[in-house]
């Protein structure tokens, strides 16, 4: 199914924006955490569940399998790349659709469960799309709004001042790309308000970490070398640090390099992710 091309959003997605990969390997670093929370929902077969913003498919399919044999998920996203992906693993009961969440095609009242992670910092008035969620819930049904920290925080326990010189040079560069401020960054933690606001009840909060110490294992090195090193770090940090901070970083950065970052005995990675659930009246 597929609806109306919608204008890119606001961190530039389109329907033919792609970072498939960049999803595949968040997906399979915080898998134990995912599948964790997933299980504290106590979903039941025959239930029906949307995934808003499914991404490349994995989470769709843990919630399938959750709501199987007579249950129905479905997956809705924006990115007709990202769909394509999906498409290769999904179970039977699994159900993708191409579209604006903010313009969704699906009946109201439909679902028991609408589940949401790191897509709402996508939307040009969250608020707004949370209200749509809860249009779509059946009575007693629950809204799962997750969000991981929108710029993941790497525990440099060797260097402090370069920890803080980095993590600060990864928010200008957003600020600038994207045309935000230091408002818009911390907005995305106000998950709980919106949620309320939205006329939910029985709101309540859990946070998440995702931590990671050496040595680590194959998903965990995927995803930080290639989310957080190439796509978060890398190149784009140049005008933002000093040129012995941005060799310093490129040297940590690099596989090759003996100060490479995931072969320090010390190395320490925190992200979190918090997962706010909300009833409908």
């Amino acid at each position: 199914m597929s609806a109306t091309p919608a204008p890119a959003g606001r961190l530039g997605d389109t329907p033919e924006r792609d970072y498939s990969l960049k999803l595949q390997r968040f997906n399979a670093f915080v898998a134990p955490e995912l599948r964790a929370a997933i299980t504290t929902l106590r979903l039941e077969p025959g239930m029906r569940v949307l995934d808003a913003g499914c991404g490349t498919g994995e989470t769709l399919g843990w919630l399938a399998g959750a709501v199987a044999p007579d249950g129905l998920a479905i997956g809705l996203d924006l990115s007709a790349c990202h769909l394509r992906m999906a498409r290769s693993a999904l179970p039977q009961n699994a159900v993708l659709v191409q579209a604006d969440l903010q313009r969704t095609p699906l009946a109201a009242a439909s679902f028991d469960l609408v589940w949401s992670i790191n897509t709402i910092n996508h939307l040009g008035d969250p608020l707004e799309c949370v209200k749509l969620f809860t249009s779509l819930l059946r009575p007693g049904g629950r809204v799962a709004l997750g969000q991981s920290s929108f710029l993941p925080d790497m525990y440099f326990a060797w260097d402090s001042r370069l920890e803080r010189v980095t993590n600060e040079a990864v928010r200008q560069y957003y600020r600038d790309r994207y045309g935000m401020d230091e408002r818009d960054l911390a907005a995305i933690r106000g998950l709980v308000g919106w949620l309320r606001q939205a006329g939910l009840h029985n709101v309540s909060a859990r946070t998440l970490m995702i931590e990671r110490v050496s040595p680590l294992g194959p998903a965990d090195v995927a995803y930080l070398v290639g989310a957080i090193f190439q796509q978060t770090w890398g190149e784009r940090l140049r005008p933002y640090l000093s040129a012995g901070d941005y060799d310093e970083l490129t040297h940590l950065c690099d596989p090759q390099h003996p100060q490479f970052a995931l072969r320090r005995p010390d190395f320490h990675f925190l992200q979190t992710l918090t997962l706010v659930i909300a009833e409908a009246p």
